[in-house]
């Protein structure tokens, strides 16, 4: 063991030391970024589940209302007349998705799976709610699609229940060699 570093011979990052801190540093860049969008999506999925007004058909904060102001203004109406033809379940399903999405990506379970639908969900929100937005950089929606694409493309490889899963695997697969 070098300078207290973990070594581990399938991990790149994880090279006995001899990368250095930068190694350290670039191994663990995503991290933040998991952080951020699980605890946000878990916050927003919980957020609408428990807001009484949120999972109406129609009235103030409501997501039918919701749906209705920003039809003519998004880049995909079809999509917003579909939530509209359940404007609860639509909301149920758009918060159930953030919760598993958020929560998938904190514990890196299907991390790859979960960051697609943390994008997908994003985007669709992009092209119905805040498609509208003048200049575009308000609006957040694309913004939070960008930010998924890294995870869609890495995964959670570490820290993860992916990652202890692989090494699972990899040892077993050493044992019958």
């Amino acid at each position: 063991m070098t300078h207290g570093m973990r070594t581990d011979p399938h991990d790149p990052y994880l090279d006995g030391g001899r990368g250095g801190w930068r190694d350290t540093v670039s191994h663990y860049a995503l991290l933040p970024l998991r952080v951020f969008l699980g605890v946000t999506f878990v916050y927003a999925g919980l957020d609408k589940l428990t807001d009484s007004a949120f999972m109406k058909d129609s009235g103030a904060g409501s997501v039918g209302d919701l749906m209705r102001s920003v039809r003519d203004s998004s880049a995909v109406p079809a999509l917003v007349d579909l939530a509209l033809e359940n404007p609860p379940g639509f909301g149920y399903a758009i918060a159930l998705g953030e919760l598993v999405v958020g929560i998938g990506i904190l514990i890196g379970l299907l991390a790859r799976l979960a960051a697609l639908g943390g994008a997908l969900i994003s985007l669709s929100l992009w092209l119905t709610v805040s498609w509208a937005s003048d200049p575009y950089y308000y609006g957040n929606d694309l913004a939070y699609l960008m930010a998924w694409i890294p995870l869609v493309l890495a995964g959670a490889p570490y820290l993860s229940i992916d990652a202890a899963l692989r090494s699972r695997r990899r040892q077993r697969a050493g044992r019958y060699q």
